[in-house]
Formats: C-alpha cells, structure tokens, sequence
C-alpha cells in the first residue's frame, strides 16, 4: 500500500487551529511534499463538522490527536488562506486560538506522533517562530499567521 497523498478539497473548508506554547515554542504539525521532505508547520485542529462550533471543533480535535483536554484563551483570529499544495488549489476559513492543556502530559518529550481522522500518520513538534518562513527553513501554514503572531507578542 503506497503513502496516502492528501490534497485540498474542492470546496472551501472551515477549521479551528490551537496555537499551544512551550517556553515560547509553538506546537505545530510538519506539512510533508510527496517526497516526504518537510515543506512547512501548522498549528494543530481540524475541520468544523457541521452545526459544530468553532471551540467545540478545536477541543474535539485536540482530544481526538492528543487525547488531551484543551482550555481555549480568549478570541479567535479568523484567517482566509487561499493556497496550493502539490499544484492542487485550497481554500480555507480559519479559527484560530491560544489552547492550553496540561504541560505535564508531554514535558520530556520533543516530538508527538499522532493520527488524523484520514489514518494520517502526523508528527508535531515544538518550533521557534524566529526558525520558521525562513528561505532554508519550514514555512508556517497559514500563509501570514507568523507576521500576525509577532505583532501580537511584539515580537517575542
């Protein structure tokens, strides 16, 4: 059995990401090509079922990824991203929101391999902002989010 390719969906998508921090770190999932090589990070989530509220949505998913039960802070940020992947156009709408969850859960651990919903096997990590949509460097996904997250840490 060959390696399962996502593609975007052909119709607009609607999410709730979690922005989780540790020591200034951000939890994100790594985005793979084809090829298997790291093109980007994104914050962990998923797609809102319908009639499903956005905070619901994200603390199913980090429940169903994690299996951790997340606190949601504050407001969300509500992002567009219209993007490509491997030449197959996507189109989102996205809520995202600062998430908290026990730190101890994963405290000595680096990496977290987890599943998505499609058996996806997904590895996430904690990335430094200052080391991400550098030209050698991961992209984080959404396109912008990192100019968005700077401004509002000012640049922590």
């Amino acid at each position: 059995m060959g390696i399962t390719k996502w593609r975007p969906a052909a119709s607009i998508k609607v999410k709730a990401l979690g922005l989780h921090w540790r020591e200034g770190k951000l939890l994100a999932a790594e985005v793979l090509d084809d090829l298997g090589h790291l093109k980007g990070v994104r914050p962990l989530g998923g797609s809102i079922e319908f009639g499903e509220p956005w905070h619901s949505a994200l603390i199913r998913e980090f429940k169903e990824e994690l299996n951790v039960d997340v606190q949601i802070m504050g407001s969300p940020l509500v992002m567009e991203n219209l993007y490509t992947h491997e030449g197959v156009p996507g189109h989102e709408v996205l809520f995202i929101c600062e998430v908290q969850f026990d730190i101890e859960i994963f405290e000595n651990r680096g990496s977290i391999e987890f599943q998505e919903d499609s058996g996806m096997q997904c590895v996430a990590r904690w990335f430094d902002l200052a080391e991400l949509d550098l030209p050698e460097g991961p992209a984080l996904f959404p396109v912008g989010l990192k100019s968005v997250l700077q401004e509002k840490y000012h640049g922590k």
